[in-house]
């Protein structure tokens, strides 16, 4: 029986990234659906699981992308609605590969501190956007004490509510405006990890080079300039200024493979769901 992967992207356009990684990963066939609302979800996922008998429907799966994780979650939380019973088929989320790319920047952050972050102070730059949201999380879960910063305090504080409500641990907001000119928060931390929009700088090497505690930087960022100047795309555990660092490229060869494993895990079984946490697992085992 063929592996069917339905893709369910809120966009104009279905990512052809997703398709393209999907097949690569194992699917016989992506059906990809575009400018899907929560309200056409439950008519996709009927037609998804009542054209095979419940035995059969480990080889039908959905991948809810899209670059919002927002509109994303929406479907999500549609989909899961839909299911009733034994009619329910595996689900991957990974909008703009949010959750791949925070799991592969976490896996690599905690095993250069040793592949233990308990009591250790992580630093999310950005992190109330989609990736760093999630990175943060993840770090959280793993006993890391972390801090996101924000241009905007209210607005940071009630993302680092959120998150430590879903991965309790312990989160805490900055403003952080100007790196620049707050070189104590790099100081108080063990890692660091760059999650802001595609080239947009958050930290010059002034603000990281010479801190005693610091272990490793992660920068997620591939278009120049860099999220952290000083760590290059290709770095992959490379040591600058005594640091070990990550760069864009580094962090997205793991990504890719915890991509392609996420997909062929799906046709494991019908009853799965993906999301940030489960991708993490799936990295750590890589």
């Amino acid at each position: 029986m063929r592996r069917l992967l339905i893709q369910l992207d809120p966009d104009r356009h279905a990512s052809a990234f997703d398709r393209i990684v999907a097949l690569d990963a194992g699917a016989d066939e992506v059906l990809a659906y575009s400018g899907v609302t929560p309200e056409e979800v439950t008519g996709l996922v009927h037609g998804s699981i009542f054209t095979r008998g419940p035995k059969d429907l480990q080889n039908t799966a959905l991948f809810i992308g899209g670059s919002s994780l927002d509109a994303a979650s929406l479907l999500l939380k549609a989909a899961r609605a839909a299911f009733f019973g034994p009619f329910r088929v595996s689900i991957l989320f990974d909008p703009n590969g949010a959750n791949t790319t925070a799991a592969a920047a976490v896996v690599k952050l905690v095993k250069a501190a040793g592949g233990d972050v308990r009591e250790r102070d992580a630093l999310v730059l950005a992190g109330t956007g989609p990736v760093g949201a999630r990175a943060a999380g993840l770090l959280a879960r793993q006993g890391a004490r972390v801090r996101i910063t924000s241009r905007d305090a209210a607005h940071g504080a009630r993302v680092a509510e959120t998150i430590a409500a879903r991965f309790k641990g312990q989160i805490e907001s900055a403003v952080l405006r100007d790196p620049a000119v707050a070189p104590e928060i790099f100081a108080a931390a063990d890692l660091v990890l760059a999650a802001g929009p595609a080239g947009v700088p958050l930290a010059p090497r002034a603000a990281w080079t010479g801190k005693a505690r610091l272990k490793a930087l992660a920068d997620a960022n591939a278009v120049p300039p860099a999220g952290i100047e000083g760590v290059f795309a290709q770095d992959n555990g490379t040591t600058r200024d005594g640091v070990l660092c990550f760069g864009a490229m580094g962090i997205g060869g793991l990504k890719m493979k915890t991509h392609k494993a996420a997909v062929a895990r799906l046709f494991e079984g019908n009853d799965r769901v993906l999301d940030a946490e489960e991708i993490h697992d799936i990295a750590a085992a890589l």
